[in-house]
Parts: C-alpha cells; sequence; structure tokens
C-alpha cells in the first residue's frame, strides 16, 4: 500500500468517523426535542384535559342551579296564582262585608230611630205654654192635647169634664193652671157661672203669677155680673186694675167698671 493510498484511507476514514459521529450528535438532538415536544403536548393535554374538567363541573352547576331556578320560578308562579285567588276571595268577601256592613248600619238606625220615638213616648219633654215652660209627662201632654182639641172644636160641656178629669190624674202637672183656666172658661161657655168662677179663684190660689192670672180675674168679674153680683164684680175688677194696671186685662177692667156706674 503506497503512502498516497494510506493517506486517501486515513482521509476517508476520518471523514467517515466525522461524519458518523455528527449524525449521532444530530439523533441525539432530535430526540430531545422530541421529547420536550411530547412533554409539552402531554402538559398542553393534561390543561385542556383539566380545564374539560372544571368546564364539566362548571356546566354541571349551573345546569343545576337552572333546574332550581326553574323550580324556584315555578314556586313562585304558584304562589302568585295563590295570592290572585286570595285577592279574588278577599274581593268577593270585602262586597260581601260591605253589603252585611250597609244593612247592619241600616238596621241599627232604624233600631235607634224606634229605640228614640219609643223613649220620646216614656220620658218627659219640654213643653211650652202660656210663655212657661215645664217638663211634662208623654200621658200629660196627650191628655191636655186632647181635652184642648175639644175645646177649640167648642165641644165646652166635654172639654170642661176633660180638663177635670186632667187635674184629677195630673194635680202637680205644669200643665194644672191653664187646665184649671180652660176648664172654667168651658164652664163659663156653658153658663155654669158659679162653676166657672170656683175654677178661676182655683186658679189664682194655685198660681198667682201664672200669665192667665189677669183674664182669670176678669173673667171672675164677668161671671160675677152674670150671676147680679155688682158689687163683688166691681170689686174684682179694681183688684185686677190695681194688681195688674199693665195688662190688657185691665185695660178690659176699666171700661166695664165704667158701665157698672
Amino acid at each position: 500500500m503506497t503512502n498516497t493510498l494510506k493517506a486517501f484511507l486515513s482521509t476517508a476514514l476520518l471523514s467517515g468517523g466525522l461524519l458518523m459521529g455528527s449524525t449521532v450528535h444530530a439523533g441525539l438532538f432530535d430526540d430531545d426535542e422530541a421529547r420536550k415536544a411530547i412533554l409539552d403536548l402531554r402538559q398542553k393535554v393534561e390543561a385542556l384535559k383539566a380545564n374539560s374538567e372544571s368546564l364539566q363541573t362548571n356546566q354541571n352547576a349551573f345546569q343545576e342551579e337552572s333546574v332550581q331556578l326553574k323550580k324556584s320560578i315555578l314556586n313562585l308562579q304558584s304562589m302568585i296564582e295563590g295570592l290572585k285567588q286570595e285577592i279574588q276571595v278577599l274581593s268577593g268577601d270585602k262586597e260581601v262585608l260591605t253589603k252585611t256592613l250597609s244593612e247592619t248600619q241600616r238596621q241599627l238606625k232604624t233600631q235607634a230611630q224606634m229605640l228614640e220615638d219609643r223613649m220620646a213616648k216614656i220620658e218627659p219633654q219640654r213643653v211650652s205654654l202660656d210663655g212657661l215652660e215645664f217638663m211634662a209627662e208623654q200621658g200629660e201632654i196627650r191628655d191636655f192635647e186632647a181635652a184642648l182639641a175639644l175645646f177649640k172644636k167648642a165641644d165646652y160641656m166635654q172639654a170642661a169634664s176633660a180638663f177635670a178629669d186632667f187635674g184629677k190624674r195630673y194635680p202637680a202637672s205644669g200643665y194644672a193652671p191653664s187646665s184649671v183656666y180652660f176648664m172654667g172658661t168651658s164652664q163659663y161657655a156653658v153658663r155654669d157661672y158659679k162653676g166657672a168662677v170656683s175654677s178661676f179663684k182655683t186658679l189664682l190660689s194655685v198660681a198667682p203669677a201664672h200669665p192667665r192670672v189677669p183674664d182669670a180675674k176678669l173673667s171672675i168679674a164677668t161671671c160675677l155680673m152674670e150671676l147680679k153680683d155688682t158689687k163683688g164684680a166691681k170689686k174684682t175688677l179694681e183688684e185686677l186694675i190695681k194688681e195688674f194696671p199693665q195688662s190688657e186685662a185691665a185695660q178690659s177692667a176699666k171700661e166695664r167698671i165704667l158701665k157698672l156706674k
């Protein structure tokens, strides 16, 4: 073997060794990159898997919440329907209660009026007669007005009897003085002059300050004149003028005295 051949072989071997070394080194480098890429890919897969599991968990939770929300909505709707029905019932009850209340108020008003009317028939009332005011029972008012109605109808005989009965039934009544006066006037009308004088004198005795007293004294004088008791009539007229000088009866008395002379 020549030196040239030896050199060529050596160069060839060296070159081959270098090439082989380079190839081995390149192969080793490619394996590391692949492993790294695989590891990266594996990590990404794991991450995606974890994200997928988390997403699935969230989705499951969302679905559960959605189910619960639907149940809540259904319950709420049911409650609303129930409230609507209750409102309708209450509205109906309100109408019934309103009608009942109205009817009750009407009945109470009627009963109150009936009670008031009944009490009015029982309780004393304030009465005004001949310028005087006093309390009178319903019976007094009824009986006096009945007797007075007879007097106004000119049924003097019955009126005199009715006023006499009134005096016996209600001797302490506020009507008593007026009742005696109208009884005397009724007696005078039927020409019961003595009875009239007695009635008028009773008025002077029991109620000397009564507004009818001046007229009663004038009526006494008139009755005495009818009975031909001129002296007694004149005396009565003089007393009337002296005791009640400002009364209309006194003015009439003055005129009658002149006629007596």
